[in-house]
């Protein structure tokens, strides 16, 4: 969770509107990583920790099945 890319050091921005990111690794049922689901936002602040979780169980539940 990265609620301002401007100030996160390194960041590559895929957009030059994106203000916040959330970035989830994807992996596989062995545990070897298959992607990474990077979500962006033009707010500040747009993702938190409830976020995360949230898209962390969507990513599980993709590889599960």
């Amino acid at each position: 969770v990265v609620p301002d890319v401007h100030a996160f050091p390194g960041h590559i921005a895929c957009d030059s509107r994106s203000n916040s990111e959330i970035v989830v690794p994807v992996f596989d049922q062995a545990g070897a990583l298959v992607a990474v689901l990077d979500v962006d936002s033009t707010a500040f602040a747009a993702f938190d920790d409830v976020d995360a979780r949230g898209l962390e169980a969507v990513c599980r539940a993709m590889m599960a099945g």
